[in-house]
């Protein structure tokens, strides 16, 4: 007759047996929790670096400060459930069948590095202004101005030019000068400057400038480029011109410094003079709207119908004065240069368009 006796096991060796399962239970979800935090953190990371450069330099010192502080915390809870965690996947006794097929996606998305500076450009035998600048996405006037050219004519194959890395300006900044005194200079929005991504300041918080630095200004327009002065057109104003007809080419309509040209946003000429000289009417015709009779941007501001399928239109004016339905001639005083409306001073700007379509004033004024 066999006698057996019970194996009464050591409560010690229960007791670890126990705790070490119950390890290795926790480690195992902390390991998932922390891949699902991962993947959490890089999917919302895009939308605070975005809010971050916005404000560039704000919120620079203490997020820096909160953030290491934070990322050395975690780091140092994680650093020994992570190790665990990749060791007991290191144990796991699950063999994958070989039957399944995995599939990748041999699709590889292709990412634009944007330019973050002046880069150089050799024209080559069939180039033209127009060519270089939608290859590069600027436009004609910011390669104009950045290479000096006389003309969009004035380049030739074999030539080197600067290649801006958006549409505006390239501004070497001086002694004393800021953020704000270029921004006003190239008559844009500081912030825009601010929100350029590739542009560096000596103190981030203050957004301070040292001298020799490039900045680029987004937008920006190259100023005081000289016009004209066409006081030999100014007229005696009369009440009403009678019968008129347009001569078919356009006068300065004021003397000043063109302060923007036009450019797909900026659908006219803005020429600067902050003595609000007279106004003069480009050409002949009949004025179809005077003064401000909206809310509209243009401020106080004039249109005359030219009767060939062109009218123009006169914005931003101090005063006005003609009135609706009446006829002045070419060179004729209609108002005053002024800063009514959407305006950040005394200028006027001036529009030519044929029906709805826009035109470049440039290539009509004489």
């Amino acid at each position: 007759m066999m006698i057996f006796k019970r194996m009464r096991l050591n409560p010690a060796l229960v007791c670890w047996l126990e705790f070490k399962g119950f390890c290795r239970f926790l480690s195992g979800y902390f390991s998932r929790r922390t891949l699902d935090f991962i993947a959490g953190f890089e999917a919302g990371k895009d939308v605070v670096v975005d809010g971050l450069t916005a404000k560039r330099g704000r919120y620079t010192r203490p997020f820096l400060h909160t953030g290491m502080t934070g990322l050395f915390l975690v780091g140092l809870m994680l650093t020994p459930l992570l190790s665990r965690a990749v060791n007991s996947q290191g144990e796991s006794g699950e063999v994958l069948g070989t039957g399944g097929v995995i599939a990748f996606d041999t699709t590889t998305a292709v990412s634009v590095k944007p330019r973050d500076g002046v880069v150089t450009y050799i024209v080559e035998s069939g180039d033209t202004v127009s060519s270089i600048a939608k290859k590069f996405d600027v436009s004609i006037d910011t390669l104009r101005w950045q290479n000096d050219l006389a003309s969009i004519d004035a380049i030739k194959p074999g030539q080197t030019i600067e290649i801006p890395p958006v549409t505006g300006m390239v501004h070497k900044v001086k002694r004393g000068e800021t953020v704000y005194s270029v921004a006003k200079k190239y008559d844009v929005d500081p912030q825009q400057i601010i929100n350029w991504p590739f542009n560096t300041y000596s103190n981030d918080e203050t957004f301070a400038l040292a001298a020799g630095q490039v900045l680029v200004v987004p937008d920006g327009v190259k100023p005081a480029e000289v016009l004209w002065d066409p006081k030999r057109y100014v007229a005696q104003r009369t009440p009403d011109a009678g019968a008129v007809s347009a001569v078919g080419q356009f006068i300065w309509p004021v003397s000043g410094s063109i302060s923007q040209r036009y450019v797909w946003y900026h659908r006219g000429l803005d020429i600067a003079n902050k003595s609000q000289p007279p106004i003069l009417a480009a050409d002949s015709g009949r004025v179809i709207v005077a003064g401000w009779p909206d809310s509209a941007g243009y401020g106080n501001r004039v249109m005359i119908d030219h009767g060939n399928g062109l009218t123009t239109l006169y914005a931003h004016m101090s005063s006005v004065s003609v009135t609706v339905g009446q006829t002045v001639n070419r060179g004729d005083v209609i108002g005053n240069v002024g800063s009514t409306g959407r305006s950040t001073g005394p200028h006027l700007h001036f529009e030519i368009r044929r029906g709805g379509e826009f035109l470049d004033p440039l290539l009509f004024l004489k």
